[in-house]
């Protein structure tokens, strides 16, 4: 087992290794004083593994109930958020029990949230159960749900009491699924890991994840150390998705975080090249790397319809935006532009 610790506004333990689900209570109950929990899961997670982390917290005493929602980025919004607020409400849940995200991305931003809000704070540990949860959404303390007019644009910063990546949770996603997280892997590797470029390179590491996954991890608890509140460094990690979301907004959330990050990454690179901010090789390498792990790289959206839904991204500081721009094979760098610039450098990604 890998473990990573982030000290942060709170401190706490990333654990990587298999078999972790079944050690929850016992982990849940040296954390927490409160012997009741709330699991949030959505319908694809929860039949197959919502019964495993129950008996793990019964058996530690805990009183369990369950919300489940539908799956799907769609219902990352104020409804369901709502609808567990009242759920954790009519369930009694104090400030001395604990919310467990089991799940996505989606599953953990929207438990984070909630457990920031309800009753102005309780506990929540994460339950990772997709690999681009596991390597970037459940560290960090980003919480947030998505409005109508943009992607995680209600939010709150607010750490969980412990992550638990069980690698078990990969071996069942499907391959689609598994490629999703595998744009958030190589955009650790391009923002300041050439290594793990290399390392990506060599083989696939889908039947050995553990590695990998802990170095994703421990860039990001860096990054989180240095910037907690995503104000300086910490914005690194978000190479490919000022873009990234425009495309998934297009698309009406129809094509999926990780393939817009990756749409949004050959974007910016290619622009980086057309101004003399990079070299042409890494478009060529980051193309291969893509196409080895299932990644698209082209989107048919315009460069207007991805500027207009940009001007709603959480980057923009009044009249500038930050973007993540590659220099080198493993090396990005912010740099803030004027918004009104943002669709020169659009069109010359595209």
């Amino acid at each position: 087992m890998t473990t990573v610790q982030v000290k942060a506004s709170r401190s706490y333990e990333v654990k990587i290794s298999r078999g972790l689900l079944a050690t929850l209570g016992h982990e849940a109950a040296g954390l927490v004083k409160g012997r009741s929990a709330a699991i949030v899961s959505d319908t694809n997670v929860a039949p197959l593994y919502l019964d495993r982390v129950k008996d793990s917290l019964e058996e530690a005493g805990f009183r369990i109930c369950a919300f489940v929602f539908p799956a799907g980025e769609s219902f990352k919004n104020g409804e369901t958020y709502l609808n567990l607020l009242e759920f954790l409400a009519e369930n009694q849940i104090t400030r001395s029990d604990t919310l467990v995200a089991l799940g996505g991305g989606v599953v953990g931003d929207l438990t984070g949230f909630a457990a920031a809000t309800f009753l102005r704070g309780v506990d929540f540990i994460q339950l990772p159960t997709t690999l681009l949860a596991a390597v970037d959404a459940s560290v960090g303390g980003k919480t947030a749900i998505d409005l109508k007019n943009g992607k995680n644009l209600a939010g709150a910063f607010y750490q969980p009491r412990l992550v638990l990546c069980d690698l078990d949770t990969l071996d069942t996603l499907p391959d689609d699924i598994f490629a999703d997280g595998c744009a958030e892997v190589i955009k650790y590797g391009m923002i300041g890991d050439e290594g793990l470029l290399d390392l990506l390179g060599q083989k696939h590491f889908r039947d050995d994840p553990e590695e990998v996954v802990a170095r994703c991890i421990a860039s990001k608890r860096d990054l989180v150390e240095a910037d907690e509140f995503d104000t300086g460094a910490r914005q690194l990690l978000n190479l490919g998705h000022t873009i990234g979301h425009g495309i998934e907004a297009c698309s009406h959330y129809g094509i999926s975080h990780g393939k817009a990050v990756a749409m949004g990454m050959t974007i910016i690179t290619r622009s980086a090249i057309a101004q003399g901010m990079c070299p042409s090789e890494s478009l060529s390498n980051l193309q291969k790397l893509l196409k080895q792990y299932g990644l698209p790289e082209a989107t048919e959206y315009s460069a207007a319809d991805l500027y207009e839904k940009t001007l709603s991204d959480k980057k923009r500081t009044g009249g500038t935006i930050s973007l993540v721009v590659p220099t080198a094979w493993g090396k990005s760098v912010l740099h803030k532009v004027p918004v009104g610039d943002l669709l020169n450098w659009i069109e010359k990604g595209l």
